[in-house]
């Protein structure tokens, strides 16, 4: 009988034959990662509809891992390759070779980086889209590596939306483009000549309405900056100003109260309660004046007297009660300032000997995303006060750098909010990456205020969702949803600008070129926009012309190939608009004979537009999965069905001039995740 092992292998062999695409057109994608960015990506790279038909995506994860999330292994239709290290042999098993993109999407940079130097001995001419903290080693990346490459930021994209939310503002990030600088607004705060275009209506019985139809009565808008400052820097000013009025008395009672501990208060005053008594009992005894007595209680203790037997027995009673109570004192004193001193010392180390403040922020958890957040928070002059379990977590020199003060302790314990006064605090924002510490957390500080306004941080968008309904924990946000449309624009190579967040949701500014003979080749630019899809803000002509701004654009205008769309898109919009501005079939890219199991690099077409045909004879992959845990091993979702003779897939309707996206009711009933 053969060896368990031998039969996985000989399966493995066996499926990989079988399911192995003989000249697959369609885009091939490699993705490294195990988070829920890289669950994000994925998934929209096989939803999308690119003009071959989708896309072939295969995920490198490691052996055995913990999701914190949605899981990228799970996803259905996707390749999975195991392995714990992204070396040659990893992405050779991948086919990263003549694949059209990788995305190095671990919390590693120095991991990141020796991924894609292998990746580029592997194929250098691959285009990667790497996910990095340290902006000066990104740098270094885009001029160290010979093949196509860009490097994102998740933490750096995310972090204007949680400010945002943390100030009760809308995104105070803005973006420029051509000779425009564009930035997201109310509609209140800014002129009527200056609004670009509605991004959102926001009611409580509709929810979020994105590019709605309806222009004038959008709450969120599009809007160019003349100047004036956005809403966001406003409501940072008032909190400046906020700041200031600070209460002195409530300072003095915090630093009484962080000096010693309780127990040994206790006993201080109980002994001092005793020697007032006796202080009061002699002065009616001696029949002396108050100030007389006081003077006698305060050498009778601190310093004893000399024994007198004349005394009356009432008097000597108290005289020798009084002794004894000066030697409790004086011990007493000295532990209290050793205590103390001892106390200080700790609290000046863990940060939580800090005076009261008033209109502040506190940012929890200094990674990634929690140090982007305070940086951006003191660019606008607000005071911020950080808490981490870790004395010297990852934003802790930026922390110190910007003066703001570190508490070392566990967020979900009271005291450790008290130390960092959340009772009188603007917002708290949780941004660890621990989903059960974040809930933990925020509900701890809603015990201490109930209307505090608190930013969570989660994973998973729909348990965000869930958690902000049920919980009532202000606002919840996702950093790879939110991530996700940057790095999968980079992935595809489109043009994309910026991206807007707008509550659950992430609208991309891309530009798209227009290829000759494509749909919208010809057709007038009022095919473009569509409700709820679509809009466009600018054009630029072929040949560089100068750009036509959303005021001076005409519907009737016809669209000539070599024009620039500059859209704001969700992103099956962006889908459609991708399509429509592609080349014909006719100038897809046809695969020479003798290329089984790889994939040509698409020829980019005019204005960088990238294609590739389908082949005639192609196999069908099956739908079977296969799972094995040895090193190169792969696992197999059901694979996606092969293209009919339309170039489309099987079971999927060819797409049509002015077609939308969206052609199944329940694809529009069901809510965009990216």
């Amino acid at each position: 009988m053969a060896e368990p092992w031998r039969d996985r292998a000989r399966r493995a062999v066996e499926w990989n034959w079988r399911l192995r695409s003989v000249g697959d057109p369609r885009p091939h994608y490699v993705i490294c990662g195990k988070d829920a960015l890289a669950y994000y990506v994925a998934r929209a790279m096989l939803e999308s509809e690119l003009p071959t038909g989708g896309a072939r995506v295969t995920v490198v994860v490691p052996e055995r891992y913990r999701s914190n999330g949605p899981d990228v292994a799970g996803l259905r239709g996707v390749r999975v390759v195991r392995s714990d290290r992204l070396d040659v042999a990893t992405f050779e098993a991948a086919g990263l070779a003549g694949a059209t993109g990788l995305a190095l999407l671990h919390q590693d940079d120095v991991g990141n980086l020796h991924a894609a130097l292998c990746a580029q001995a592997v194929d250098q001419r691959v285009r990667q889209v790497l996910r990095m903290f340290n902006g000066t080693l990104a740098d270094g990346v885009r001029k160290l590596l010979k093949a196509p490459v860009e490097v994102l930021s998740d933490a750096e994209m995310a972090a204007p939306a949680f400010v945002a939310a943390a100030l009760n503002e809308v995104d105070p990030s803005s973006f420029q483009h051509r000779d425009k600088t564009l930035r997201v607004a109310r509609r209140a705060d800014v002129r009527p000549q200056d609004v670009v275009c509605a991004l959102a209506h926001l009611s409580e019985t509709r929810g979020v309405e994105l590019l709605p139809a309806e222009q004038a009565g959008a709450d969120l808008v599009l809007a160019e900056a003349t100047g004036q400052p956005p809403a966001t820097e406003v409501a940072a000013r008032r909190l400046v100003r906020a700041r200031r009025r600070r209460r002195p008395v409530a300072v003095v009672l915090g630093a009484v109260r962080g000096f010693a501990t309780r127990k040994i208060g206790i006993a201080v005053m109980a002994v001092l309660a005793l020697i007032a008594v006796l202080g009061a009992l002699i002065s009616r005894a001696e029949d002396v004046s108050p100030l007389e007595a006081l003077y006698l209680t305060l050498v009778t203790t601190l310093s004893g007297a000399d024994p007198d037997t004349t005394k009356a027995a009432d008097a000597q009673i108290m005289q020798v009660v009084l002794n004894l109570a000066g030697l409790a004192l004086i011990p007493l004193i000295t532990a209290v300032v050793v205590d103390g001193i001892v106390n200080a010392r700790l609290a000046l180390h863990t940060g939580r000997l800090q005076p009261a403040r008033v209109g502040h922020v506190v940012v929890v958890g200094l990674g990634n995303v929690g140090t982007r957040v305070m940086a951006q928070l003191r660019e606008y002059d607000i005071e911020v006060v950080a808490i981490d379990k870790d004395p010297e977590p990852r934003g802790a020199a930026l922390a110190r750098q910007l003066e703001v003060s570190l508490i070392v302790g566990d967020a979900a314990l009271p005291e450790t909010l008290v130390a960092a006064s959340v009772a009188d605090c603007q917002a708290l924002v949780v941004a660890s990456t621990d989903d059960v510490a974040n809930l933990e957390a925020a509900l701890a500080a809603r015990d201490l205020r109930a209307d505090l306004r608190v930013v969570l941080r989660l994973f998973d968008g729909d348990f965000a969702e869930r958690v902000e309904e049920t919980f009532a924990l202000g606002v919840s946000r996702s950093v790879s949803y939110l991530a996700a449309p940057a790095f999968i624009g980079a992935l595809t190579e489109r043009a994309v600008i910026s991206t807007i967040p707008v509550d659950r949701h992430a609208l991309p500014v891309a530009e798209v070129p227009v290829a000759a003979g494509s749909e919208l080749d010809g057709r007038p630019l009022g095919v473009v926009n569509r409700d709820g899809q679509v809009r466009l803000i600018a054009r630029t002509p072929a040949g560089g012309a100068k750009t036509i701004w959303w005021k001076d654009l005409d519907p009737r205008q016809v669209i000539f190939a070599g024009d620039r769309l500059t859209v704001v898109a969700r992103r099956r919009g962006l889908d459609w608009l991708t399509r429509q501005c592609a080349p014909p079939a006719s100038a897809k890219v046809t695969i020479p004979q003798g290329q089984v199991g790889s994939v040509p690099r698409p020829v980019p077409a005019q204005s960088g537009a990238v294609v590739a045909g389908p082949v005639a004879g192609e196999e069908p992959s099956a739908s079977a999965a296969f799972t094995g845990s040895l090193p190169g091993s792969t696992d197999w979702g059901a694979a996606a069905s092969a293209p009919d003779a339309t170039g489309q897939p099987a079971g999927r309707p060819a797409s049509t001039s002015g077609s939308d996206p969206q052609t199944r009711t329940s694809e529009e009933q069901r809510p965009e995740t990216v």
